[in-house]
């Protein structure tokens, strides 16, 4: 059966301090509690990258165009114990976007140096795959989380 597909978007830019991500506290629904990419799941009929466009603009209301999404690869998410939170995701980055990020009811945006990703407030599977997606590299992973529902207990690339 295939997953339920979503997308997510990590916007750079260079800072004072060198590279710096977009990341946000998630407000509301799956990972609420959790910092997070920006993103979420496509709409019937919608491509990942038609769906980033639009996360974006409505999580953030930053607009990015298509053409600046850079397609860094595809996880798949198993929850054995709760199958409804299974899902493919996939990776963008992007450095070109137009406006300022803002909070909405389901997240709030903060900018973070890539040397201080808060990975210890994500989930677990971040910090084996973004430290490289953020230096420029891809991903093509496959993470089974266990019954308690944050670790992750098998991991396949």
């Amino acid at each position: 059966m295939a997953l339920p597909e979503v997308c997510v978007v990590y916007l750079l830019r260079t800072g004072p301090h060198g590279l710096e991500v977009l990341l946000g506290d998630k407000r509301t629904g799956l990972g609420q509690g959790k910092v997070v990419g920006i993103g979420g799941k496509l709409d019937p009929g919608e491509t990942p990258t038609d769906a980033a466009v639009r996360e974006v603009r409505e999580e953030i209301g930053v607009e990015v165009t298509a053409s600046d999404l850079i397609e860094a690869g595809v996880i798949d998410y198993h929850f054995p114990t709760r199958p409804e939170w299974s899902q493919r995701s996939t990776v963008f980055v992007t450095r070109r976007w137009h406006g300022e990020p803002a909070p909405s009811d389901e997240i709030a945006p903060h900018w973070y140096a890539v040397a201080d990703v808060p990975y210890a407030r994500m989930w677990d599977d971040a910090v084996r795959w973004l430290p490289g997606v953020l230096r420029g590299g891809s991903v093509d992973a496959r993470y089974t989380f266990g019954a308690d529902l944050a670790t992750v207990v098998l991991e396949t690339s």
